[in-house]
């Protein structure tokens, strides 16, 4: 059911998710300006089980205060795919584990701002 919300809140991507011919044959590439849909979709999922079992220990907190500070849920979650996209990021160019203190403070930082 948690997949399901989350394609009802991105309309924009149903296109995309309605062919699966077409999906697979698309290349979502920063060059042409075409946001992934699976990607962007996995990592609301990614997110939400996340929060629903406050791994890693702060993240449920630092979104809630996000959230609040936004008045949003669906924005915070956006901010907070900011946070992980650049987590896993540093991870891969570092070749070291994710750094999950440091993608809290990434989180918590947006939500003081």
């Amino acid at each position: 059911m948690v997949a399901a919300d989350w394609i009802a809140e991105h309309p924009e991507y149903h296109a995309d998710l309605d062919d699966l011919n077409s999906a697979l044959a698309a290349s979502y590439t920063v060059e042409d300006g075409r946001t992934n849909p699976f990607l962007h979709l996995s990592m609301h999922l990614s997110i939400s089980e996340q929060l629903a079992i406050d791994q890693p220990p702060g993240i449920k907190q630092a979104y809630e205060l996000l959230a609040a500070r936004r008045g949003s849920a669906h924005a915070a979650q956006h901010e907070v795919m900011e946070c992980l996209g650049e987590m896993v990021w540093a991870s891969q160019r570092s070749g070291l584990p994710p750094d999950g203190a440091a993608y809290i403070d990434c989180v918590r930082r947006r939500a003081t701002r």
